[in-house]
């Protein structure tokens, strides 16, 4: 039976970090994932790895099957993931090269599927209920800390807390609209962390952003504005560095059967309709 503990959905440029794995297609009641999934080790971890844009990124952000990500996530055993990404950094202190790890989001998209419970049924017949769930503070604590400590643990200053603000993309932001966001006091904007931080949420899962600034945004700067040459640039010279943090993040998490973070009480109360996988 195929097993993994802790899940990693890869941004750009971080498709590859696993040597000796195995490829698993999963097929889902949303369709299919991005890509297969990437089994492997981390210490004595089981990791499965998910390219968000699929392998050579051609997937634009509001065209990713979040749904179906997560919910292949989950099915092999996952109840950990870790969301490395490129953004946006919102104030001048928070350059290239910056690691911030968010413990607020602000959902800024239009078109994106962002629940499982809408009521549409499933092909098995099963009905999903309608669940408000709890999403005061979208990012897990302990998942937030594992990562942390393994930034400065790496000699990396990550900076501790701060929004993340999701906007639809694929198009970068128009100055007035960064502007905007900077003047509201968010810390990062980028493309890819909602619905992917409440999905996880929906199916108990403990959900970490790793945020990688590679520019300041366009309100934040002087001259033509980002480039997605500039963005992937950025991420390739910090690839290395992120890769081992993320490693020792990723042995730091707790045993799944050893969670006790708000994460695990999601469905406290509350009747799904559907049997999760």
């Amino acid at each position: 039976m195929v097993h993994a503990e802790i899940g990693v959905i890869g941004g750009s440029g971080f498709y590859s970090f696993l040597e000796d794995v195995s490829e698993l297609t999963v097929e889902t009641p949303y369709g299919k994932p991005s890509d297969a999934l990437y089994l492997g080790r981390i210490a004595d971890r089981s990791v499965a790895f998910l390219p968000r844009h699929g392998r050579g990124h051609h997937l634009p952000p509001h065209r990713i099957n979040y749904r179906a990500n997560l919910w292949a996530l989950r099915s092999v055993g996952v109840r950990q993931v870790l969301g490395p990404c490129a953004v946006g950094g919102l104030r001048p202190e928070y350059g290239p090269g910056t690691l911030l790890v968010p413990d607020q989001m602000v959902d800024r998209t239009k078109s994106r599927a962002q629940t499982f419970f809408d009521g549409e049924p499933l092909p098995d017949g099963s009905v999903p209920n309608v669940v408000h769930t709890t999403f005061a503070d979208p990012y897990c604590p302990v998942g937030r800390q594992a990562a942390l400590a393994a930034a400065r643990g790496r000699d990396w200053d990550a900076v501790d807390g701060g929004t993340m603000v999701v906007i639809e993309g694929p198009r970068f932001s128009t100055r007035a609209e960064s502007r905007f966001h900077a003047a509201m006091g968010w810390s990062v904007v980028g493309m890819t962390g909602h619905p992917e931080a409440v999905l996880a949420r929906e199916l108990g899962l403990c959900y970490t952003s790793m945020a990688l600034v590679t520019d300041l945004d366009a309100g934040a700067e002087t001259g033509e504005g980002v480039s997605h040459t500039e963005v992937l640039k950025v991420f390739g010279e910090n690839i290395g560095r992120l890769r081992s943090v993320l490693f020792d993040a990723v042995e730091a998490l707790p045993r799944n059967e050893d969670r006790a973070c708000l994460c695990t009480h999601a469905h406290d109360g509350w009747d799904l309709g559907i049997e999760l996988p």
